[in-house]
């Protein structure tokens, strides 16, 4: 007799695990349903506002699989159904179908939740008036094209400045708009220590980008037909056709809370390193709803990223079909851009190595992405962090232009096998001219930091 599988949510994780899964057992041992309320399956969040912004051209390029692809693996995914109850003791789930609102329920001898994160959107007089757009799924990505087109100025304000804020604000600023950035805390890219978010507010102005710091937005204003007209703020109104909120996201677990099941200090999901939703051995989470250990911190974290939904639900898929894998936990790398501005950061922030009662040094060096004499050398500063005492590599952070990045990974290398700075400075890193210095610029820093460890005691 076969056991069945449910899913819910049919993005990353979710059919991550759907099909890792389907590829240990067949359809004779194994049944999967997946329920996703929307209408595309694994597709790439993180692409949308790139394809928004016109790189990537058409929606599509964004689907790594549809629907109907999953369906012909024998799995059988229905989108347009929302999960709105989980009845754990019943081993059971019940789904409205959003187009004929009918119920049912579907029993399960395993289950996996990847219910995902939702946008931020701040309970703000005139928040959901019409051309105020979140960008969190493929059709929001299309409402807000919709809204771009048929504005009837030029003037569009983003609310936020992390990761999707400045990376909308590159995508209005291509459809010719001008792009006020408003945000809350007094520098861009709160994912990276005030200093470093300084430089991303300079090169943001030099882009013909506003960015207006500590203005936490108090009400959008709407004109005669009901459209956004404005943004207030403590410091003023800012003109606006259409608005763009990337002020964050928190995981997805109502239906999880409801259910009983444990959440943590962020409101996700607590799970094994088998991805396993602790206490419930026949369930599993993955993706934004789930809260993931910080290996450098030793605390949960919760962090929105693709490329860990996908780990998970390879994992989960793992485990549910017979087999073994674990998720041991990130170091918190993320890069991103603005035009031609790279950002990167992994580890901790000076804030975070405060909170867990880590005592460090730091240094901020500026080098260049290739020989200084070779054609197209561009600039980066890189800021690190490290131990007092031990040299133990705790954090960098990276902004500058084109090869800063991904330098970062080598960062996030260091972190994971827990190196100190000194052993940093004697990693074996490719070289020539074309493509970084004699010294990279991340081992700079770690020679640099090396000093102030031994000068701190």
């Amino acid at each position: 007799m076969s056991e069945r599988l449910v899913v819910i949510g049919g993005d990353a994780a979710g059919m991550s695990a759907a099909s890792q899964a389907r590829r240990l057992k067949g359809p004779d041992e194994l049944e999967i349903v997946a329920f996703e309320r929307g209408h595309f399956s694994s597709y790439s969040a993180c692409g949308i506002p790139y394809w928004v912004g016109g790189d990537v051209p058409v929606r599509d390029k964004l689907i790594a699989r549809s629907p109907e692809e999953h369906r012909a693996r024998d799995i059988d995914l229905r989108t347009r159904t929302e999960v709105v109850e989980i009845d754990v003791a019943g081993q059971r789930v019940r789904a409205r179908d959003l187009e004929s609102g009918a119920e049912t329920w579907t029993g399960f001898d395993k289950l996996v939740i990847a219910t995902g994160a939702r946008p931020l959107r701040p309970p703000l007089p005139g928040i959901d008036a019409p051309g105020v757009h979140g960008v969190q799924t493929l059709d929001d990505g299309e409402a807000l094209l919709a809204s771009l087109d048929r504005a009837k100025g030029r003037r569009a304000v983003v609310v936020g400045a992390g990761y999707i804020g400045v990376e909308m604000a590159e995508a209005l600023l291509g459809h010719g708009f001008e792009v006020t950035v408003l945000n809350r805390g007094e520098q861009p890219m709160a994912t990276l220590d005030p200093d470093m978010g300084r430089l991303v507010h300079e090169a943001m102005d030099g882009l013909g980008i506003t960015t207006v710091g500590s203005s936490p937005v108090r009400k959008v204003l709407t004109g005669g037909d009901g459209r956004v007209r404005a943004v207030a703020t403590d410091s003023g109104e800012y003109p606006a056709d259409v608005v763009v909120l990337g002020t964050g996201v928190v995981p997805e677990t109502g239906l999880a809370r409801a259910a009983g099941l444990p959440l943590g200090a962020y409101g996700g999901l607590l799970t094994d390193l088998a991805m396993r939703v602790r206490g419930h051995e026949n369930i599993w989470a993955g993706g934004d709803c789930v809260e993931v250990l910080d290996l450098v911190s030793g605390r949960e974290r919760h962090i929105a990223l693709g490329t860990h939904a996908n780990k998970h639900g390879q994992v989960i898929g793992a485990n549910v079909g017979g087999g073994y894998a674990t998720f041991p936990g990130v170091v918190g790398t993320a890069v991103s851009k603005v035009c031609d501005l790279e950002i990167a950061r992994t580890g901790l922030r000076e804030k975070d190595a405060r909170e867990v009662g880590l005592r460090y040094v730091t240094v901020t060096i500026e080098s260049t992405s290739r020989a200084g004499y070779y054609p197209g050398a561009a600039l980066m500063t890189v800021k690190m962090l490290a131990e007092r005492r031990t040299g133990r590599l705790l954090g960098v952070q990276i902004v500058g232009r084109e090869g800063a990045a991904k330098r970062v990974d080598i960062a996030a290398v260091a972190l994971t096998a827990g190196m100190t700075v000194e052993q940093m400075t004697a990693l074996d890193l490719g070289y020539a001219p074309p493509f970084s210095p004699v010294w990279d610029p991340v081992l700079v820093a770690a020679r640099k930091a090396v000093t102030a460890v031994r000068a701190a005691g």
